[in-house]
Formats: C-alpha cells, structure tokens, sequence
C-alpha cells in the first residue's frame, strides 16, 4: 500500500513514456521545443513493466495513466499496454494523448488491453487550434477521438483549456459538440507548469467563468460528493443527463485531500505530485539489481513524505523545475 501521513491511499499511477511531443502548445513549450531527456536516461519497455508490476502487485495500484509529452510517440506503447494488461491483478489502463495518431492506433491499443482514452483538445476551430499549438493537426486530432470511440475506448474523455483572448469564449459551444458525439468533457484551469514561465494567475479563466458560460446555454445539475469520490473532476449532468461536463480547477479549487495519484517520470522518478519539487530514483535501484520488495520499500517512503497539498492556491507558490511535458499529465 502506498499510504502517505494525512492518510491517503495511491492506487492511481500516472506512467510518462516520453518528454517529446508532437505539438507546440503555448501553454506548454516554446515553438522551438525543449531539450529532450537523453535516450539512455529512459526506462526501457521492460522497465516500465517491471515498475509498473512492482505498483500493481505489491503496492496496491489499480489504475495505470500512461502520459508523457505525447505518449504515441514510444514506439513499443501497445507492447507495453499488452505487457501490464497481463499482470494479475490485471490493472485499469487508460491514455492521455493530443489524439495524433490515434486514428491508425485506436484499434491496436483497445486489443492490446486499453480500456480508454483522454484526448486534448481546446478548440473546435482550427485557426485558433493552429495558433495555439503552432501546427495545422485539428482534423487529426478529431479523427483521432472519433477512431478512439469506435473502437471501443469509451467514455472518451476530452480535456480542454481556455486561455483568455484566445479560445475563452467556446465552452459552450464544446460542450455542445461533446454532447452530440457522446464524449466526455472537461475544462481545466490552467496551470503553471509552462516551460517558458508565461501563466500569469491574473486574468486566468477560472472554474466559476467556465460555468457562468456553459449556464447561458445548459442546465447543469451537481454530482454528489459520494459520486466524484477521489476524481480531481468536479462533474455536473448536462439538462438532466445522462451526458456530463466536469472542471478540474486545480488552481481555484484544489482537491489534494482525496488525492489518490503517484507519478512515474520517463526517467524513472517517482513525484509524489504533480506540483512537487522532489524527486525519489527508482531507475537507479532498478538498473542495481535492487529486489523488488526493496523498490517498493523506496516507494513507500517517498509517498509517506506526500505533503498536504500542491499549494498551487498560495499567492508564494514556487512551481517545480519540470515542465509539465517532463513530469507526465
């Protein structure tokens, strides 16, 4: 078990494959990219299995996120999704994803043992889809979610931000899309994990902007504590449901006193979260031949040492050294 001093329980663990990317977002990386981790420096396929393994079997994780950067981008994904999905006990497996690739993908990862998909998406435009991620991919990206629905990676959950004078006026008409195809939507703040320091907390398009806009078109009823449990997503039915839309306002709202979540870096780290600004090396003792009652006994420790909360609602709040593409989503 993984169990920290405030008495939360991880069994949710986000594994990053990769820092690269495929998209330039604003919010995220310069245009020019960023200085990748050095091939060497990364787990292998096996790795991550091996660690992977350690979580489920000893340690009590039920949930795997695979993330990165672009997580479609590791060459051996479906071998490692069919490798996890072995395990006993067979953990929950899910992707988050730009959506890139995913047309050719979708049916690969679902046989593979996938059960489902988080796709970014921020705009249903693809002008302002190109000035936000500084590349012309949007019909890609919607092929994608549509091929990950088909084939069976359902609910497909959409992740979007709004980021003012940009895309801050489309909530309603997104959730209006998501509805008519049967997907999932989430807003999320955003957040100070941009590698070129640009998020300003002034003028940031918060949870309660984001539901005064979607309220001028859509009748949105609450879901009850008991019901969001640990989900960072506050959700609310849609005109009665069964559709819902939910908000992750990590910066206005935090919900670190439910949170269930360890992290994997590419590089073998374990982040306790994603705000944090420690790190515990697992590669290191992996690569040594250390047992794996011994990695989980580092695990362990490094989750004990889990702080309240990100602090991310403090005015002083110092953000990590990682960008956000580094850490994993």
């Amino acid at each position: 078990m993984l169990i920290d001093t405030y008495g939360r329980v991880a069994t949710d663990l986000r594994v990053s494959l990769t820092d690269r990317c495929n998209l330039r977002c604003t919010y995220c990386m310069p245009e020019e990219g960023l200085q990748w981790l050095a091939r060497p420096d990364l787990l292998t396929d096996g790795e991550i299995v091996s660690l992977v393994g350690i979580a489920v079997r000893v340690l009590g994780v039920t949930e795997v996120r695979f993330t990165g950067g672009e997580p479609l981008l590791r060459p051996g994904l479906v071998g490692i999704v069919e490798r996890v999905a072995a395990l006993d006990p067979r953990p929950r497996m899910s992707l988050t994803t730009n959506g890139i690739g995913l047309r050719r993908t979708a049916t690969a990862l679902k046989a593979a043992g996938l059960d489902r998909v988080n796709v970014s998406l921020d705009t249903l435009r693809p002008d302002v889809f190109k000035t936000l991620t500084r590349r012309d991919r949007h019909q890609d990206v919607l092929d994608g979610i549509a091929a990950a629905h088909a084939a069976g990676l359902n609910p497909v959950k959409v992740n979007s931000v709004l980021i003012p004078g940009i895309n801050e006026d489309e909530a309603p008409d997104l959730l209006s899309w998501a509805v008519r195809h049967h997907y999932e939507l989430r807003f999320i703040e955003q957040m100070p994990l941009d590698a070129q320091h640009g998020w300003k907390r002034e003028g940031l398009i918060t949870a309660g902007d984001i539901l005064t806009s979607l309220r001028t078109r859509f009748d949105l009823t609450p879901e009850s504590d008991e019901e969001r449990g640990s989900a960072p997503a506050e959700r609310w039915l849609v005109n009665g449901g069964p559709h819902r839309v939910g908000v992750i306002a990590s910066v206005t709202r935090p919900f670190c006193a439910a949170c269930d979540r360890t992290r994997l870096t590419a590089d073998g780290q374990i982040r306790t979260c994603l705000f944090a600004r420690e790190e515990t090396d697992l590669r290191a003792a992996l690569r040594s031949g250390a047992p794996d009652e011994e990695i989980a006994r580092i695990w362990r420790a490094s989750m004990w040492g889990k702080k309240a909360g990100s602090g991310l609602d403090d005015p002083s709040f110092v953000r990590p050294e990682r960008p956000m593409s580094a850490i994993g989503g």
